[in-house]
């Protein structure tokens, strides 16, 4: 499965109304961890997407999902289980950290 791109104006309807957990990653063109992390979210939704949905959202083109959800650096990622956040990180993280915060969906 491929990382899917989400907006101010379909992020309920992605991440929210997902039947499977979600992460989600607030990213920007200018921030070097985000592109750094990039790889390794691409290589995970590879290899779980079927249990996990892996989105982005650039949040220089929407800036109301970031600012409603408390997003106060970049890179963030949060997941989402049945609509609600359940997990919340800041900064880049290894994908042995990221497994390990995503094994119980996996």
């Amino acid at each position: 499965m491929a990382v899917v791109d989400v907006t101010d104006s379909d992020f309920e309807q992605i991440v929210l109304k997902s039947d499977k957990p979600v992460l989600v990653d607030y990213w920007a063109d200018w921030c070097s961890p985000c592109k750094q992390i990039s790889p390794i979210i691409e290589e995970l939704a590879q290899e779980y997407g079927d249990k996990v949905t892996f989105v982005k959202l650039d949040t220089n083109e929407n800036p109301i999902t970031p600012a409603n959800n408390h997003v106060m650096g970049l890179p963030t990622l949060q997941v989402y289980d049945r609509g609600e956040l359940v997990k919340a990180f800041q900064g880049a993280k290894s994908k042995s950290a990221l497994i390990k915060a995503l094994e119980e969906y996996l």
